[in-house]
């Protein structure tokens, strides 16, 4: 059976020409980044090179990129790092923020004075500015807002919360994990202070992420040691992740046009067989990334569906990888009003520029084999 990946928000392949430049840092270019000898110095310059890389697919300088490893361990570095050098206020956090965002700022609560509190969002799972505004009127260290949703792919308006915040001296920070790739992400222009990008997103290697830092921000290190990473984020360096994700996001900067455009395309072939399918596509309505689309049916359990998806040859999604596990429905849908039980069925197909128009023809053609299959089974059940 040919299997087709149609999850790519959770994790991309690993592009030919990134492995390539990885593998001399994986087989006979061994130096520690920190020797002085040749093979250290060799390790060290190519490390730097993937900074230049890295901050020029978001339009920074390359010394306002710190890295680390995970997208995740970025987030806790933001939270935690900021706040713990600020009076022991407010965290604000986006109530569709993946947990590696709000679960630190709570985390940030238990420890100590500060109060983590969440921005409501609406029905099309854009930000309540309105919300934000209000919030604000209590002393606050930091505001987190992701740029783009991972389950339902919405976009928020990350240039407003700039505004509001900074009127009130307050820090801002943005998860852009998912947008890196996707859409145009500009760190100057959005004007946020520190920014989450991540390698395994864009067909960049797994364990390799990066925190972009205003160098006004006063940050407590992430990890104390030897002094890597300006001392921000002790430890030797993965320097094959590294070089693999400099390489990725120069490929993501020149392909952003041609993702965009062909992505979106697969898209509206998809939703328009989806509309006649009668599924709810949540966030419809928002602007949204061009690949994204998060559904559901109901009175179809969204795992089992994906199930049995699966056995027909297309991985998708029941939503976040990374909260999957929990069984529970979406924080996001939640979040967005929609009732517990469609929240439930909920399901996420996301496109990457190596899937074509035959496969999703194909998943619709399966598709309709499940649910007809899923709800022939819950008749018999009855």
């Amino acid at each position: 059976m040919v299997k087709v990946y149609f999850d790519h928000n959770s994790t991309t392949v690993l592009k030919p020409k990134v492995l390539e430049a990885m593998m001399p840092y994986l087989t006979n270019q061994h130096g520690n980044p920190a020797s002085q000898h040749r093979y250290g110095r060799n390790a060290h310059e190519a490390i730097e090179q993937a900074r230049r890389q890295v901050a020029a697919v978001v339009g920074a300088q390359a010394n306002q990129v710190i890295f680390t490893a995970s997208g995740t361990e970025a987030n806790n570095f933001a939270i935690t790092g900021i706040a713990s050098n600020l009076d022991q206020e407010q965290i604000l956090t986006s109530k569709i923020e993946h947990p590696c965002v709000s679960n630190p700022a709570k985390a940030m609560q238990a420890r100590g004075n500060w109060q983590a509190n969440s921005i409501a969002v609406d029905s099309d799972c854009q930000l309540d500015t309105q919300d934000l505004e209000a919030k604000l009127e209590a002393p606050t260290d930091l505001v987190s807002v992701m740029l783009a949703n991972n389950e339902t792919g919405a976009i928020q308006d990350i240039e407003t919360v700039v505004a509001l915040a900074k009127a009130k001296k307050v820090f801002v920070h943005t998860d852009a994990v998912q947008a890196l790739g996707k859409i145009d992400v500009d760190f100057i222009a959005l004007g946020v202070h520190a920014m989450t990008i991540s390698s395994h997103k864009i067909g960049g290697p797994l364990g390799a992420g990066a925190l972009v830092l205003n160098k006004r921000v006063d940050i407590q290190p992430l990890l104390y040691g030897g002094g890597q990473e300006k001392g921000l984020r002790s430890g030797t360096e993965n320097t094959a992740a590294i070089v693999g994700f400099g390489v990725a996001c120069e490929l993501a900067m020149l392909g952003l046009n041609d993702f965009a455009s062909h992505t979106a395309s697969l898209r509206a072939t998809l939703e328009v067989s989806l509309k006649e399918l009668n599924a709810v596509v949540f966030g419809q309505q928002a602007t949204r990334l061009p690949n994204t689309s998060f559904f559901a049916f109901e009175n179809i359990e969204g795992e089992t569906l994906v199930t049995a998806l699966d056995k027909l040859g297309f991985a998708v999604a029941s939503g976040s990888a990374c909260s999957s596990a929990s069984g529970e429905p979406s924080h996001v849908l939640l979040a967005m009003g929609i009732e517990e039980d469609l929240a439930r069925g909920a399901i996420r197909v996301s496109f990457n520029q190596e899937n074509t128009q035959e496969q999703v023809s194909g998943f619709l053609v399966a598709l309709k084999q499940a649910l007809y299959d899923l709800r022939q089974m819950t008749a018999v059940a009855a």
